[in-house]
């Protein structure tokens, strides 16, 4: 058993909320601690993290890391006038 002292204006925060959801205090501290030791430990593995970030900004235009190389000797052929040879 753990005993947790906590600011008057918590306490009372804490008492609404079990009252409005019709559950004991130390339901509602457990649910509490769950979330966080979950939260904390995904904080470790940095996938999970930026997980649902990857993808989000991308160009929309797939191939480009591919073709990189051949548009990047189109443009510098064009910029110097150049004819284009593959």
């Amino acid at each position: 058993m753990t005993s947790v002292r906590l600011p008057k204006e918590l306490e009372q925060k804490l008492d609404s909320l079990a009252e409005a959801k019709n559950c004991s205090r130390s339901a509602i501290i457990k649910e509490a601690l769950m979330a966080y030791v979950e939260q904390e430990e995904n904080l470790s593995e940095p996938f999970i993290v930026g997980e649902p970030l990857f993808g989000n900004y991308g160009s929309g235009t797939g191939g480009n890391s591919v073709s990189y190389k051949a548009k990047l000797r189109d443009k510098l052929a064009r910029k110097h006038n150049k004819p284009i040879s593959y």
